[in-house]
């Protein structure tokens, strides 16, 4: 009997803690592509929702090919940041040196849209390729609703 009532109990516990169902993105600079690679893989998991609310620039934009796109929308605040993968300056002497590989990796989990746009503004470079709201971005993610 005391297991009935500790389990009846946790589960009144749990479902009085309200779930996270959503991500809020507002200002990620990104970081290293491996973290983001199991944070994304964890929000699809879960199902949760993703509002890009912010800057999304470098490994952020990942979350756009781990998460399923009807789960992810923009607010008038959204912008989105590319350029290629570098290696952590830590093993390079603090010299920014890009990564062949890393780029690849990352345009290889981009969908279709993300990779025209891209391709249409030059390719990845050095230089960090901005979307900011509005016609183009809603082109790639839609704005988020009312109700979101």
């Amino acid at each position: 009997m005391r297991i009935t009532l500790l389990s009846l109990l946790l589960l009144c516990l749990a479902a009085a803690t309200p779930a996270r169902a959503e991500l809020h993105i507002t200002r990620d600079h990104g970081g290293y592509v491996e973290e983001y690679k199991a944070k994304y893989k964890r929000v699809r998991e879960k199902g949760e929702r993703v509002i890009i609310d912010g800057i999304c620039n470098s490994a952020c934009t990942l979350v756009l090919g781990i998460v399923p796109m009807n789960k992810i929308c923009v607010t008038p605040r959204a912008s989105l940041g590319f350029h290629q993968a570098y290696y952590d300056k830590a093993f390079t002497f603090g010299i920014k040196v890009t990564s062949s590989e890393g780029t690849s990796d990352l345009m290889s989990y981009y969908p279709d849209t993300v990779k025209d746009w891209i391709r249409r503004n030059g390719g990845l470079t050095t230089d960090m390729k901005k979307i900011k709201n509005g016609v183009e971005l809603w082109k790639i993610i839609d704005p988020c609703p009312d109700e979101w």
